[in-house]
């Protein structure tokens, strides 16, 4: 087997010197190098902001969506969104090893992981698309991918469907991050919190607040409203347009007694939503940006814009045992667990 870099750059075509993520074009032949693990697919969960830009853009005609997805990777050889320059991530089952990572990783062939590095890095060949769950973001694949030395993954567990599991894992950098930042007494202020990332946020939030603190939870209509209160994840929940950060601020201001929060937390999938994160902090809070559909742009000028003095924090979908971190919040919360199963089981 030839020998391969730790971090997958002998994969780059162009430009030559770059890494795989950045990279514009990398290989995507399946002949694995010593240091890589090749797996077969069995499903694709592309990341909210790059699903949410490719279903605009096919007016939701999945087959669109299909050839769009096929077109991408063809073109790249990963599945990095052109537009958003995101990807997502993948389950399958370790086909082959290779020869330098034998007895140095805890696989073997035949076990079905989760990668938790992303698709707009990961070597990837799509022979069939079987099927697209667009309000899912899930997309059922014949194909194959190379997991690098560098890159991590999860064994999926066996007390949960892999599906089940793929959902969780899909964020598990959002609320592993959350539970470090979030301390004692703070305020916080979720946005999407009703979606996949922003329900464990807000679950993970509430918790390490504890009974001096309080949960905000955005939601973006009163069906979505009712949807959060139900769960009792958030101590008060607003109905507010994220595309119109003084609305956000307003309500926001109302049911925490005309202060601004200590903490904002972005679980949005859509562009243009830096400002609503920011307005609502008080100088000297945190935001912390969770969406793959940041501008550092629009997010570093818009603070100066308005004399707010915050630490801004670009979303790592990695920390430590987040992947452990996650899957335990699930297994802690049945409510959690319930709504997971209903939507992500299939």
């Amino acid at each position: 087997m030839k020998k391969g870099n730790k971090y997958g750059a002998h994969r780059v075509i162009e430009p030559k010197g770059a890494l795989p993520q950045p990279a514009i074009k990398i290989s995507n032949n399946m002949d694995i190098y010593d240091n890589e693990i090749l797996i077969d697919i069995e499903f694709l969960n592309i990341d909210s902001a790059s699903f949410n830009q490719l279903k605009e853009e096919a007016n939701g005609d999945i087959e669109k969506i299909k050839k769009k997805i096929m077109g991408i990777v063809n073109e790249r050889g990963k599945m990095q969104n052109p537009v958003t320059g995101s990807g997502g991530m993948l389950i399958g089952n370790i086909e082959k090893i290779g020869d330098s990572l034998k007895g140095k990783v805890d696989l073997k062939v035949g076990d079905k992981v989760a990668t938790l590095v992303s698709l707009s890095l990961t070597p990837l060949r799509i022979d069939k698309i079987f099927n697209i769950f667009p309000e899912i973001d899930r997309v059922e694949i014949k194909g194959k991918a190379i997991l690098f030395e560098s890159g991590i993954y999860a064994k999926l567990p066996e007390d949960m469907e892999d599906t089940l599991a793929l959902a969780v894992l899909d964020v598990a950098g959002a609320p592993a991050q959350v539970k470090k930042l979030v301390k004692s007494g703070n305020t916080v202020l979720i946005l999407g919190a009703t979606g996949k990332s922003g329900l464990m946020c807000s679950y993970i939030s509430k918790k390490m607040v504890g009974e001096t603190g309080k949960v905000i939870g955005q939601a973006r209509n009163k069906e979505r409203a009712n949807y959060l209160k139900d769960t009792n994840f958030c101590h008060e929940v607003i109905i507010a347009d994220v595309l119109k950060p003084v609305n956000v601020l307003e309500e926001t201001l109302k049911v925490n007694g005309g202060k601004e929060v200590d903490i904002s937390i972005n679980c949005l999938s859509i562009p243009n939503t830096e400002m609503s994160s920011i307005l609502p902090v008080r100088d000297g809070g945190i935001v912390y940006f969770f969406s793959m559909a940041t501008s550092f742009t629009k997010a570093a000028l818009g603070a100066e814009g308005v004399g707010k003095d915050v630490s801004m924090i670009i979303g790592n979908g990695y920390t430590k045992n987040h992947d452990q971190i996650a899957l335990d919040i699930l297994r802690e919360s049945s409510v959690l667990r319930k709504l997971f199963e209903e939507k992500y089981v299939k």
